[in-house]
């Protein structure tokens, strides 16, 4: 957002020296360090703008133009032999004239070194009888180095230039990191400003103040709103430049001006009495004389003005009639409406006004028409989910684009093109936006794609293809659930209910780290999880998976029981096609952490992992020995962990009958029989339920395969944390050697 008002709207929004990337500054220091050695030397100081074009704040803008709208970009054709189609621009800020700059930076350096010497000196000649003789005081003095220089002085230097880029040249990005074409060492910049009459920019910032009152609201040619502006004066605002009468007036205005006229010639005669004594009585004190002006007391009156006060806008409140009574007209000031309201209201009125500043409504068209109003409204908005409640939200989001196109030149042409850009943190502004509108920001830490911590955007878009069955899926999926997944920084999937409503409580009782991370968890059968695949690929997304093993028997017939060397296959399909793509079952309970985990090259923050039912040692009521349990779900694994716990748990359903097979004994293999044949039948949701229910929740121990999970997943995030990039890898290597330790 910042970065498109920069380059889009540059007076409204300058530069600053933090644009240019941190990284980066070591390198301007040392260009401006060596104009300073070569003054002192005598050296001919080369002023190329090749040093300083890696440093520089760039913007590619794409545009497709049409045959019919070559008129629009006539400054930014490349060649005579372009038809149309892509066009590019760079937008690139840079230095004005090196040679001034140069000027410029030595002098202050100059004038600098030349008042620390005087104060050394002076120090000096205070302190000359000191023995021994004192440090020179430390002084800092403007500019210490050329970035220090620019922060005072950048706008005065430095301007926005645009350059043609070639469309053949033209790269997709690689991994989600743009890879922008370099310009020819020979490129000239266009002359002028290629972008007047194509583009028109609004915005609407995230800081809106709402309730405060506004200084400096009282120009009538200020824009249409402003940055913490009340509705009501925004409303002024609007009125004056659309709908004033005095403003160019047509003959539907005539009578307001009458009326108006009529008012003020009234208040001139009812002034003129009653200030009538006052004047007289001026006057006896010599003044005015026969030949000064005398006073006289006349009013204008401008139709504004009947907006200019706080209660211009107010709420009416809905009031029942008793007893026949008439019913009273109550209002509330605008400051007495819920945040939330104002927001919405607020932000409506500003798209609304953004769209009829844009397309000359009313008193601010002064002539103009459809031929000359630029092709392109982009509107950027920051977070509308301020104040708003989770409906609110999305309504917004869905009403937004069609109140900037309630136009009768607008609507369904193509003509003139709006572009609305949102940046939000709200999963429920998300949750009703098309994956092909939305554009996700990804992290990276220092050393993965720059030295510094930057960000990459993820073009969703291109995550599953046009019109593909599992796009389908995903997006009625997320729908149907909520798009967390966006704002999280690990996702765990889990197989059902039961571990939905458990595992947050396991999270909450035994990982106390875990619990304070972003971690989204989302409920999708074993048999559909790997249609998040591409997503959470394409997120770079940290994800461990909590499946079921779903063996069948070796004709791959019919679900059974786990068994060690039975030959038995896994029906889950993300444990054939995603992690770890091994169907027997065999290699699945042999698979160690490695065999689960799922990591991509060049990425060392992003991984899957799998957890699933695992071989489990117990020793069963009434044996000495143990055993070794094959559990079937998350149900039984869970019961087999807790043996003790659930043999003396009261209840019904799932957990009766566990208790019941506990109780009866004849080992673990006979306890697990009879568990099977309880889960084929039992409702799990209500099984989770009355293990939530127990007063002792916190002894319950976490199955073995989850607690497995959820330690790596911390583990995971915690390496996320580090932000330069080979502390990471450092810790990833100890982790490796302290896992072959053990």
């Amino acid at each position: 957002m910042l970065a498109m008002r920069r380059f889009l709207s540059p007076r409204s929004c300058p530069f600053e020296i933090h644009d240019f990337t941190l990284c980066h500054w070591s390198e301007i220091i040392a260009l401006g360090e060596s104009w300073i050695a070569a003054r002192y030397a005598g050296d001919v100081i080369d002023l190329a703008v090749d040093p300083w074009v890696s440093v520089l704040p760039t913007l590619d803008l794409w545009l497709h133009v049409e045959t019919g709208e070559m008129h629009h970009v006539r400054d930014l054709i490349p060649t005579l032999d372009w038809e149309g189609g892509r066009l590019g621009v760079r937008l690139r800020y840079e230095p004005k004239d090196l040679g001034l700059l140069y000027k410029d930076f030595v002098g202050a350096v100059s004038d600098a070194e030349a008042m620390k010497e005087a104060a050394n000196v002076a120090a000096a000649e205070e302190h000359r009888d000191a023995d021994p003789p004192p440090d020179p005081p430390k002084l800092t003095i403007w500019p210490a180095n050329l970035v220090d220089f620019l922060s005072k002085k950048l706008s005065t230097h430095f301007t926005i230039r645009p350059y043609s880029l070639d469309p053949a040249k033209l790269a997709v990005p690689d991994k989600s990191q743009a890879r922008p074409q370099a310009l020819p060492a020979v490129s000239l910049p266009i002359e002028g400003d290629p972008l007047n009459g194509l583009i028109r920019v609004h915005d609407i910032p995230a800081q809106r103040g709402f309730g405060e009152e506004q200084s400096g609201q009282d120009d009538e040619d200020a824009p249409a709103v402003g940055v913490g502006s009340r509705l009501s004066d925004q409303l002024r605002s609007y009125y004056a430049k659309h709908l004033d009468p005095t403003k160019g007036p047509d003959p539907k205005d005539l009578g307001a001006l009458q009326a108006i006229e009529a008012a003020q010639d009234t208040f001139d005669k009812r002034l003129t009495e009653s200030f009538k004594a006052a004047f007289t009585e001026v006057e006896g004190m010599g003044y005015p004389g026969v030949t000064d002006p005398r006073p006289r007391v006349s009013t204008r009156l401008k139709a504004i003005d009947g907006l200019n006060h706080s209660a211009a806008i107010s709420f009416e409140v809905d009031v029942i009639a008793q007893d026949g009574a008439t019913t009273p007209l109550l209002r509330l000031p605008e400051s007495n409406n819920g945040l939330g309201y104002q927001n919405l209201i607020s932000m409506i009125f500003r798209l609304m006004s953004f769209r009829d500043a844009w397309m000359r409504v009313g008193k601010a068209s002064k002539g103009a028409t459809i031929t000359n109003t630029e092709p392109l409204h982009l509107v950027l908005v920051e977070e509308p989910e301020a104040h708003l409640h989770a409906q609110v939200q999305q309504v917004f989001i869905k009403k937004a684009y069609a109140v900037l196109r309630a136009h009768e030149d607008l609507g369904e042409s193509k003509m003139l093109s709006t572009q609305l850009v949102v940046s939000t943190h709200s999963s429920h502004v998300a949750h009703e936006i098309s994956f092909s509108c939305l554009r996700y920001f990804r992290r990276l830490p220092a050393g993965m794609a720059a030295r510094v911590p930057v960000s990459t955007v993820v073009n969703l878009s291109e995550v599953f293809g046009p019109g593909s069955e599992t796009e389908r899926f995903v997006t009625r999926y997320l729908r149907a659930q909520h798009a967390d997944l966006f704002f999280a920084d690990a996702a765990i999937l889990v197989e059902g209910p039961a571990e939905r409503m458990l595992v947050p409580n396991f999270i909450r009782a035994h990982y106390d780290e875990l619990n304070q991370c972003y971690i989204t968890l989302l409920e999708i059968g074993g048999s559909h999880a790997h249609r998040l695949k591409p997503l959470i690929n394409h997120l770079g997304l940290l994800t461990l998976i909590i499946t079921d093993l779903d063996t069948l028997d070796g004709t791959g017939g019919a679900l059974v029981q786990p068994a060690k060397g039975a030959n038995q296959k896994t029906n889950n399909a993300t444990l054939k096609t995603w992690v770890p793509s091994v169907e027997d079952v065999d290699a699945l309970m042999d698979a160690d952490a490695a065999d689960k985990t799922l990591r991509v090259d060049g990425d060392p923050l992003f991984a899957v992992r799998v957890a699933y039912q695992t071989p489990l040692a117990v020793i069963a009521p009434g044996s000495a020995e143990p055993e070794t349990a094959y559990p079937y779900t998350f149900e039984d694994a869970l019961a087999f962990q807790n043996l003790t716990f659930f043999s003396g748990l009261k209840g019904t359903g799932l957990v009766r009958k566990f208790s019941d097979a506990i109780a009866a004994g004849g080992g673990a293999t006979a306890i697990g029989e009879c568990m099977y044949r309880a889960l084929n039948s039992g409702k799990k949701a209500e099984f989770a339920l009355d293990v939530l229910e127990v007063e002792k929740f916190d002894s319950i121990v976490v199955p073995g395969y989850i607690a497995e999970g959820l330690e790596w997943l911390l583990m995971q995030l915690k390496k996320k944390q580090v932000e330069i990039l080979p502390q990471a890898e450092q810790t990833e290597q100890s982790e490796q050697a302290e896992q072959a330790g053990a």
